[in-house]
């Protein structure tokens, strides 16, 4: 028989959080690939980066400690599963997906602080 452990995250370190408009938020998601997903949870529309995983990374991860080098969000109150993307300057249109995470405790909370640093 297999043990499964929950070990939930204890503390979520954000080392830059920057409120951007929507559209900015949707073109950073544009990659040469293709669009990567936004994040939405409880009002808040986000994308993070990770610090790259180094030992000492990887012990904090290990300890429940993760870390996010940036942050980006725009107040979005309304759920949308994709969001259009209009470019002028290449004439074309893109969709980004959005995945709701309002189910996540972590997510939860990390809108719920970056809301108070809102200037909307």
């Amino acid at each position: 028989m297999v043990k499964v452990t929950f070990s939930p995250i204890s503390e979520l370190v954000v080392h830059e959080a920057v409120e951007i408009n929507k559209d900015d938020l949707l073109r950073e998601r544009v990659t040469p690939a293709g669009t990567m997903p936004l994040y939405w949870c409880n009002g808040v529309l986000f994308s993070f980066s990770s610090l790259p995983m180094t030992d000492e990374v990887v012990k904090d991860y290990l300890k429940g400690r993760i870390h996010w080098l940036e942050v980006h969000f725009s107040i979005e109150n309304k759920y949308e599963a994709v969001l259009p993307l209009s470019e002028e300057e290449y004439k074309t249109s893109m969709n980004v997906r959005v995945i709701d995470t309002s189910r996540s405790e972590l997510h939860s909370q990390l809108a719920k602080w970056l809301k108070s640093l809102s200037k909307r």
